[in-house]
């Protein structure tokens, strides 16, 4: 199996399609790059920016540059030595546009003998034998028109909606699907989706006809040396995902595959998989913590419960919110597992109830039988009075040949994402540098053991899984989320300026205010880009609706909403808002640098495959998508590689290159995982590990070390030999002092 040394992740769009993507590969060479990594490339939505919503499973996009393309991309890698990882997305396909997904069309038009029945995960007898489409608006039935055809392929039509009409059909109750109100989407769709999204359709890759044919043009892609590895999408979606990851295996070979699979403190990925990790969340959340202040987590929580008006139980905000997912837009499987089980209202009952109590997304029955277990004692406490209805569930549901355990299995990571990532997220604002995807906000800091153990463990049975600090999925950018983290070495300061910012620019919810006014300082330039308003102002609606508690993306708060604009539009329109928040960043920008540039360093050099998202070789100040989806100026950064042109985060690239440079160059140096210690005063404020011969050091809570007075005769345990940095190229005895005078890191080599 090959392996990748780094990669460097591309979103291939229509604008920038493989073509383009092939014509940016010797930059990436140039700086250090091993593997291009691309978004999906298969048929996807007209217009498709991000390639998850796949129609066709048998071509690649042609807008998106078709199979010339990603031919072209292949053959300049192959000339540069560099290989080729592709995300896939086995779990379900795109359906707001019928006629674009051949597949979708013919089951609307045929039903149940259509010869794509079997490819999605439908309910007939749900339905009355009808697929519910979710589509029409309140009060909007006489919308709908049918357009007969002499020619029998007559189409019956709602706004810019189009769908099939049945052979020999001309009246709409004739057809295998039925076009219903959008809100029956929560307790009345029949068909399987991706989370709640309506217009993404699941497939049943477990069918292996259905896996032959969905998997066509990747088996292509290897039998003629275009691709080298995959990153599977979604995995906990599917119903056997380990045995998914087997036909994998063989379909490519053996070749090289991750999982986008979100583990859980203390959770590990099934050693049964065929995968050689995960995209790296976990490894994102260990990063981001050990350069955390502990010291901040009292202070912070105290604000966070003067500006709620009470204390904050983070488990208690998970579960609730978790079950009003199971009750409200997840209703609909909810109902779908009753029905395997021919349930009752306490049966149901106890369902959401138990998907609200899980700890980690899923299990994977006969794996993963201990959290669900945990599920059901946890269920049994909170709510006592089930407990002869969870007697009856618990041999079912642990059964792994159990129809209504192998749904519930599927079920259970929509419910965790959309409660958790989708919703508490926004709603806990104490550190919100913590409330990322793949990581427990409750988790505040983990000291340089801990981090040293994590690692330890990682290079012995996770060696190739990937590293990464910012993604297409990220809620914050990875600078964004360095800049917060000064925040817990600054509490009393935060807590006056923003004190000021909510007095200047109300909100209703200070509690949001809270979480707002963080992004708005990790996202600030001190010469703000044009389209910052724009990008703040779309951030404030997604994270305010996402929240849910006070506004919602289906009945929007007009009044609160406004408010939370108001106070956007203040950042550019009152001076003395503007004063608050650039003395706040002045106080932030220095330990926020030193924040990005240690998280970056450890990043590209811990074990594992570490990944530089898009662009984000120079500072990524992106928010939520679609906002981290934006187009990257690579020629910029080009000029920048090259000495050609300046830029504010010129030692971000310097770092960057310099580790992803060593690691192609020297893989020999980074075969192992052992800790430096330090000795000194400001022995703290270090972390530093040798990974077989290239020595990370890495500065931690730089605002705590200035106020210490620096690092005085701080200084490493360096193993023995003449040492130094390749970012300086000076030699070093270990006293940093010294070593960390230039950058707050730095990357050694024995010198020759």
């Amino acid at each position: 199996m090959r392996v990748p040394v780094s990669t460097y992740r591309l979103q291939i769009t229509p604008e920038f399609d493989l073509f383009e993507a092939a014509r940016r590969l010797p930059y990436l060479h140039d700086l250090g790059v091993d593997w291009v990594y691309l978004s999906p490339l298969l048929a996807s939505e007209p217009g498709s920016q991000h390639g998850y919503d796949v129609v066709a499973f048998d071509h690649v996009d042609p807008q998106r540059g078709g199979a010339e393309g990603l031919a072209t991309l292949s053959a300049e890698a192959r000339r540069l030595g560099m290989g080729v990882l592709v995300d896939i997305v086995p779990n379900h396909v795109g359906v707001a546009t019928p006629s674009a997904d051949p597949w979708w069309w013919d089951l609307l038009r045929l039903g149940r003998e259509s010869e794509h029945a079997t490819a999605f995960d439908v309910d007939w007898d749900a339905g009355g034998g009808k697929i519910r489409i979710p589509v029409v608006g309140d009060g909007d039935e006489d919308a709908i028109e049918v357009v007969p055809s002499d020619s029998g392929d007559g189409e019956v039509r709602y706004h810019d909606h189009r769908f099939p009409m049945a052979p020999g059909t001309t009246t709409l109750d004739e057809q295998h699907y039925e076009l219903v109100n959008w809100h029956v989407a929560d307790d009345g769709l029949n068909y399987r989706r991706f989370f709640a999204v309506n217009t993404l359709a699941a497939v049943r890759v477990e069918d292996p006809e259905v896996f032959a044919e969905t998997h066509a043009e990747i088996r292509r892609w290897f039998e003629e040396g275009l691709v080298d590895g995959l990153r599977v999408d979604h995995p906990d979606g599917l119903r056997f995902p380990g045995r998914y990851l087997d036909d994998l295996a063989d379909l490519t070979g053996d070749s090289y595959v991750l999982v986008e699979k979100i583990l859980e403190t203390g959770e590990t990925l099934p050693v049964t998989w065929a995968t050689a990790g995960t995209t790296g969340y976990d490894a994102l959340a260990l990063v981001d913590r050990v350069l955390t202040d502990p010291a901040g987590e009292q202070p912070l929580d105290a604000l966070e419960a003067s500006l709620r008006g009470a204390p904050v139980d983070w488990h208690a905000m998970v579960h609730d919110s978790k079950r009003a997912v199971a009750d409200g837009i997840l209703h609909s499987e909810v109902l779908r597992i009753n029905r395997e089980l021919d349930g009752d209202e306490r049966t149901e009952d106890a369902l959401a109830e138990l998907l609200a109590c899980f700890p980690v997304y899923r299990s994977y029955l006969p794996e993963g039988r201990e959290h669900l277990d945990e599920a059901f004692a946890r269920a049994r406490a909170h709510r006592p009075d089930l407990a002869g209805t969870l007697d009856v569930l618990l041999p079912i549901l642990s059964d792994p040949w159990a129809p209504a355990a192998r749904r519930f299995q599927q079920t259970s990571g929509m419910v965790m994402a959309k409660g958790v990532e989708d919703c508490a997220f926004y709603r806990w604002s104490r550190l919100t540098s913590l409330n990322e995807v793949g990581g427990d906000p409750a988790v505040f800091a983990i000291d340089v053991d801990d981090f040293h153990h994590a690692m330890t463990l990682r290079q012995r049975d996770r060696p190739y899984a990937m590293t990464t600090l910012s993604t297409h999925d990220t809620k914050r950018g990875e600078d964004v989320r360095a800049r917060i983290t000064v925040l817990a070495e600054m509490p009393d300061v935060w807590a006056e300026a923003l004190g000021e910012l909510l007095r200047l620019a109300p909100v209703p919810d200070p509690g949001f205010g809270a979480l707002l006014w963080q992004a708005v300082l990790g996202a600030w330039t001190p010469e703000h880009l044009p389209d910052l308003p724009a990008r703040l102002h779309g951030y404030a609606e997604k994270a305010m609706r996402e929240a849910g508690d006070r506004t919602t993306w289906t009945e929007p708060d007009e009044e609160y909403e406004a408010a939370v604009h108001r106070a956007v539009d203040a950042i550019f329109e009152s001076d003395d808002v503007r004063r608050v928040l650039a003395e706040l960043c002045a106080r932030v920008d220095e330990p926020g640098r030193a924040n990005s540039l240690a998280a970056k360093l450890v990043a590209l050099t811990m074990p594992g495959v570490p990944d530089v998202y898009q662009g984000s070789e120079l500072w990524e100040t992106s928010l939520v998508d679609p906002d981290n989806r934006r187009p990257v100026d690579f020629d910029h950064r080009a000029a920048v590689l090259a000495g050609e042109a300046g830029d504010d985060a010129v030692d971000k690239l310097h770092v960057t290159s310099s580790a992803l440079r060593l690691r192609r160059d020297r893989p020999e140096l980074f075969t192992t995982y052992a800790p430096v210690p330090a000795r000194g005063p400001a022995a703290g404020h270090v972390l530093a590990f040798d990974r077989g011969g290239a020595i990370t050091v890495a500065t931690r809570m730089p605002v705590g070390l200035a106020a210490a007075g620096g690092w005085g005769d701080t200084a490493l345990d360096l193993p023995p030999g003449r040492w130094h940095d390749v970012l300086t190229g000076a030699s070093t005895t270990g006293r940093l002092a010294d070593l960390l005078a230039t950058h707050p890191v730095a990357l050694l080599v024995e010198e020759a």
